[in-house]
């Protein structure tokens, strides 16, 4: 008795747990349509202290009107900390970087070039007097 009383428990354990990770799951959102959310979405996160009584902006990300992020501004509790812009081919390809320090300054440009999988290939890091300074090689292996 005490033998199928944990067989059937055990059975219905897996069956649960079956279910929840398949309900979990859902159906995978396609890009297209995780984009079509962002259209024209502003992001704003903010932190609070333990108590909650104190709250102050984290982080702002923007998209366009067609769903891709546009800026990002990431701040400290004296301000804006640094922000980043982003800039797309025809192909909505995201080829340059541009990123500002705490004063809205330019800090330094990314500049990116992929492989014809649509992988990144290289990251090209320059000053902000257009002088290339570094360079990050991106190696894929299965």
């Amino acid at each position: 008795m005490k033998i199928r009383f944990l067989k059937t428990n055990l059975l219905l354990f897996v069956l649960f747990g079956a279910i929840s990770i398949i309900a979990a799951k859902g159906s995978p959102e396609s890009l297209n349509d995780k984009r079509d959310k962002k259209k024209d979405l502003t992001i704003r996160e903010y932190n609070t202290d333990a108590n909650g009584k104190s709250r102050w902006l984290d982080h702002v990300t923007v998209y366009n009107e067609e769903g891709y992020k546009t800026e990002e501004i990431e701040y400290a509790t004296y301000g804006m900390r640094e922000r980043v812009t982003f800039f797309y081919d025809a192909k909505f390809v995201c080829i340059k970087e541009v990123v500002y320090d705490d004063r809205n300054k330019v800090s330094r440009i990314r500049k990116y070039d992929y492989n014809p999988d649509g992988t990144k290939k290289t990251q090209y890091n320059y000053l902000p007097n257009g002088r290339l300074y570094s360079t990050k090689v991106y190696q894929y292996t299965t």
